[in-house]
């Protein structure tokens, strides 16, 4: 068995996103990692210091994780209240947790502006998507940890199959 997965918290049913509901993620390979020991638990959100619930952010102007992580971009509230420090510090959390943990890969909630790994909310809050990542997401990957959407469960047992294949 090849090491942890981090997981966001809000696929694992906790009620921890904006609004205050979860997203449970049901999937047969989760519920065996679950089962094994294998998932890390976590909110970058709420590990950046923001409350649940609170209000909805998307990162301005059609941008992504990687550009708020240079300084390019911003996460704003509807309201234009600039949150990007929240989620940059979340994801630093994040990733911190993982490395701690021995976690490789990650299974993020996508559309966030913190877990997304395939789509983003473009920052008009009209919900319009476009491709990209969020903060937490770009952070892991620049850092070597492979990112799967909660889309892409089979996909990620596929590379945890080889990957212990391999290590056999």
């Amino acid at each position: 068995m090849t090491g942890k997965i981090l997981i966001s918290a809000c696929l694992m049913g906790l009620p921890v996103r904006y609004n205050g509901s979860a997203r449970p993620l049901l999937h047969e390979a989760v519920a065996r990692w679950k089962e094994e020991g294998r998932l890390v638990t976590f909110c970058p959100e709420l590990a950046g210091g923001f409350s649940v619930p609170r209000p909805a952010a998307e990162i301005a102007r059609a941008m992504d994780g990687n550009a708020v992580l240079d300084g390019t971009a911003r996460v704003v509230e509807q309201s234009g209240r600039d949150v990007s420090d929240g989620f940059v510090e979340g994801a630093r959390r994040a990733l911190e947790i993982a490395q701690a943990n021995g976690c490789r890969h990650a299974l993020l909630i996508d559309g966030s502006p913190s877990c997304g790994s395939g789509f983003l909310y473009d920052g008009s809050f009209s919900g319009k998507r476009h491709a990209g990542e969020g903060v937490t997401a770009a952070l892991l990957r620049r850092h070597g940890i492979a990112v799967f959407s909660d889309r892409e469960v089979d996909r990620l047992a596929a590379v945890l199959a080889m990957d212990d294949a391999a290590s056999e």
